[in-house]
């Protein structure tokens, strides 16, 4: 497990966190707070798919910070067909076998709010956290403050992110699980 005030971990993050900081317009957030962060291609393309609902974002092509793995390599394959497998991938769990694949091969944390893919996942031996997490290890990090973070939190979840709190309840919510 990462440390709880050590320096951000190497990330790799899933579509509906890319997608609900996109649409709450948040994106800079993101860009300001991470040098890289990393995602997969099957997610960018369906970032992409619905960047027509995204105020400032026309691609993830258009994000520097953003890095995109094609995941084309034999060992890639063969661990997505397995992390398919084991999420019962359909059309809404390709992209977190995709970013499950990404994390056990190239060693990242999954970012992710997919509840069920974090129990398959973490079953299988993967550190995976979610949004708040990360925010709140942002705030720990001293990349922004707790009233922003409740702030974005209350703003994702205006788009119909589905997160365990308010940004009134991250406080004591985030304090009562060691992430404040």
């Amino acid at each position: 497990m990462t440390g709880a005030d050590g320096p951000l971990p190497p990330l790799v993050a899933d579509a509906m966190v890319i997608h609900h900081f996109a649409k709450a317009d948040r994106l800079d957030v993101l860009g300001a707070c991470v040098s890289t962060l990393t995602t997969t291609h099957i997610v960018a393309k369906e970032v992409d798919k619905y960047s027509d609902q995204y105020p400032s974002l026309r691609s993830t092509a258009d994000l520097e910070w953003l890095r995109v793995l094609p995941q084309d390599t034999d060992e890639e394959l063969i661990a997505f067909g397995q992390w398919a497998n084991l999420l019962g991938a359909d059309e809404h769990n390709v992209g977190e076998a995709s970013v499950f694949t990404a994390a056990e091969i190239h060693g990242l944390v999954a970012i992710t709010d997919d509840r069920d893919a974090t129990r398959v996942g973490r079953a299988q031996g993967l550190e995976i956290h979610g949004t708040v997490w990360f925010l709140t290890r942002l705030h720990r990090l001293g990349k922004m403050t707790l009233v922003e973070i409740c702030g974005h939190v209350d703003t994702l979840r205006s788009t119909g992110m589905r997160l365990p709190c308010t940004g009134n309840e991250l406080p004591d919510w985030a304090s009562r699980r060691g992430l404040l």
